[in-house]
């Protein structure tokens, strides 16, 4: 890379060195210097548009918008003086000309930049006596709340929607005083990052329809968090009011999310009040009846303590958190049992090395590749906030894109080398294939929808096969990456939840081959597939698919209402803070099972989340370096499987309802209305 060339420059007297091609904002930053700004963000390109960050530059005849302004070696530039700050007061008397003033009815109140900044730079009177404008309230969809009226054309969420989302669905019309920003035909954003407009709206123009007149934000505890509803790892802040859960926000996280986040982990929060397990249920003539904690762990004690271990089985759903899953593993352990899976949907994962189920290059390292080969995976709608990146590297740095696997719309152009796993054998003789053989970077990204399927373990093996003839794994980088779906997938297989020596995966699980079969939030299988006279445990927080199979319920407490470790698809290990308490008589999963293990006569050895934490740094030593990113080390064999034996049934979509993908979706209603919103359009017969 060529080295960046450093120039002079004076803030307010102070002289810093910034990067040649710098604008006179960033300048003022790198100096300490506070510019207001509503146009500029970042993130996106610039509109200089709202003048709002003018500064004087010397020798200059009027002061210069310097969002928009590169600097030059040896200029100095004033951002505070009585010029500046007559014209700042000037631009917000103009801003404030239409706009409502409705602060005490916004819900942008109490975090209003406009608000904050009309405090902190306006004047305290208005020349304008004329009668306000007022301006249709345009539809975006269930998430987004519009009052336009408060609208003062930034011009932000055009450039996000374009840019980021890349669904180029906003703009303007109108010129001047007449300018309004809208969808031009009446329609939802088709996006799943549309309530990142939320976010960057500096007004109450843009606010979240769910979360309308809940609350102040002075009203809110906030707690750290992970989103577990993808595998990226998105940093969020949970905001609550007592027992409820009103809003969740993205933080900022260079190196995972930036400072975005996808809509279902945003919006489905609702569903902490609908369908919940919030107490203890036993099947009793075929029928359930609400029951004490005792008299479950009772029911469970007295079907297991007679089995075998070989009859008895666990499976480990996609949102458990790394605790519950040590614990699980280690009471299946005590009762002798090695029948273990976490791969719900029966996905060919290999266990055995972590370069075989990472995302190995790390979601920075998008931002290096220079090429991409996406095999049986979409994802848009399995990690929204991860194509956001590849859609820019795409779009920015001209990095060429292909697919194997069905034709969807990426947001960003790809090629189609074919539809099923025998494309990959012809990548190499094909133009992508000179394409990957000349990058420096080359990724491949493998989706779920390539191994949820019977040649899967072909499939992984034939992949992985195409990355070592590209040398896209070596030292210093690997470009074989495996997208999951979920955030408790990872470290299910790091802490080795998979069929020990001799052990049952869930195909013979299911079938028969256990009498009793424990259920850790594992809802994304069909419940009806499990063998008649099969004892079920299920242990989860709502009543989905799992739960109506039971003979046992245990409620168990979502993401939100615990603490939690998780691992994302690129490895990296991070921690979620209780936001609520879970509702009734639900609890944490792992304290269930440690109570379920005193009854079977086998006690764990922790009995406090320090304790069991310990055990996961004992289990995997990976789990004691939190929010680092573990470079994997090189391994010389290469996952089970044939590469030969890749069959040529199309790939599938893995995601077909992106709503509703998970357990939290299935129960929100807010999730429920955007799958109806969003709901393909039945084609019409010609007349």
């Amino acid at each position: 890379m060529s080295e960046v060339k450093l120039i002079k420059v004076t803030v307010d007297g102070k002289e810093v060195e910034v990067p040649l091609g710098a604008t006179a904002l960033q300048a003022a930053e790198l100096a300490g210097a506070e510019i207001p700004r509503f146009c500029y963000h970042e993130r996106l390109s610039i509109a200089g548009n709202c003048r709002m960050c003018l500064v004087e530059v010397e020798k200059a005849p009027k002061p210069v918008a310097s969002c928009a302004f590169p600097v030059m070696d040896g200029m100095k530039i004033i951002t505070d003086s009585p010029g500046v700050r007559n014209a700042r007061r000037g631009v917000m008397e103009f801003l404030l000309i239409n706009h409502p003033l409705d602060c005490p009815i916004c819900d942008q109140g109490g975090e209003c930049d406009l608000q904050d900044q009309a405090m902190a730079y306006g004047g305290d009177s208005s020349r304008y006596h004329e009668n306000k404008r007022s301006v249709t309230d345009k539809y975006l969809g269930p998430l987004i709340k519009t009052i336009m009226t408060r609208c003062i054309q930034c011009t932000r969420c055009v450039r996000f929607a374009t840019e980021v989302a890349g669904v180029p669905e906003l703009g303007a019309v109108g010129r001047g005083e007449a300018m309004e920003i809208t969808t031009y035909v009446e329609k939802a954003l088709s996006t799943e990052l549309a309530g990142n407009l939320i976010d960057i709206c500096p007004v109450g123009a843009l606010t979240s329809r769910p979360y309308a007149f809940m609350t102040r934000p002075w009203e809110l505890v906030k707690n750290d968090s992970i989103d577990v509803l993808d595998a990226t790892g998105t940093n969020i802040r949970v905001d609550a009011r007592g027992p409820d859960v009103l809003r969740i926000l993205p933080r900022v996280h260079e190196e995972v999310n930036e400072e975005w986040m996808a809509d279902r982990g945003r919006f489905s929060f609702d569903a902490l009040k609908k369908r919940r397990l919030d107490r203890p249920w036993i099947r009793e003539n075929g029928k359930l009846r609400a029951a004490t904690w005792p008299e479950a762990f009772g029911a469970i004690a007295a079907k297991l303590k007679g089995l075998p271990g070989d009859r008895i089985g666990a499976v480990a759903g996609g949102l458990a958190d790394a605790e519950s899953i040590v614990a699980l593993k280690d009471l299946m352990g005590a009762l002798g049992s090695s029948n273990l899976d976490c791969r719900e949907d029966g996905a060919a994962l290999d266990g055995s090395a972590r370069p075989f189920y990472l995302f190995n290059s790390g979601i920075t390292g998008i931002d290096v590749a220079d090429a991409v080969l996406i095999i049986g995976s979409n994802p848009r709608l399995e990690a929204p906030v991860m194509n956001s990146r590849i859609r820019r590297k795409v779009m920015n740095n001209r990095m060429p894109a292909a697919v194997i696997g069905p034709r969807a719309d990426l947001t960003y152009p790809v090629q189609y080398l074919g539809e099923g796993p025998d494309a990959v054998a012809g990548v190499l003789g094909g133009a992508f294939g000179e394409v990957l053989r000349n990058a420096k970077r080359p990724m491949i990204v493998l989706g779920r929808g390539a191994l949820a399927r019977a040649d899967g373990a072909a499939v992984l093996a034939a992949a992985w096969g195409l990355a070592q003839s590209l040398n896209a794994v070596r030292e210093d980088w690997n470009g074989f990456n495996l997208l999951h779906t979920q955030g408790g997938q990872v470290a299910a297989l790091d802490l080795g939840f998979l069929p020990g020596q001799g052990g049952k995966d869930l195909g013979a699980m299911l079938g028969g081959g256990v009498d009793a079969l424990w259920l850790l939030g594992a809802d994304a299988f069909d419940a009806a597939l499990i063998a008649p006279g099969t004892f079920v445990i299920y242990q989860g927080h709502h009543g989905d698919r799992g739960a109506g199979r039971a003979d046992v319920i245990l409620p168990g407490a979502t993401y939100l209402e615990k603490d939690g470790t998780y691992v994302s698809t690129e490895g990296r290990v991070q921690r979620g803070r209780r936001g609520v308490f879970p509702p009734g008589e639900a609890r944490e999963d792992w304290r269930i099972i440690r109570a379920a293990s005193e009854l079977l006569g086998h006690p764990l050895p922790y009995d406090d989340l320090f304790a069991i934490r310990a055990r996961l740094v004992q289990a995997n030593p990976v789990f004691e370096r939190i929010d680092e990113l573990v470079p994997s080390a090189m391994v010389s064999a290469s996952p089970a499987g044939d590469a030969g034996s890749v069959g040529s049934e199309p790939f599938v979509p893995f995601i077909t309802n992106y709503y509703q993908a998970d357990v939290m979706g299935r129960a929100s209603d807010v999730m429920a209305e955007c799958a109806r919103t969003h709901a393909p359009t039945p084609a019409m017969a010609a007349e």
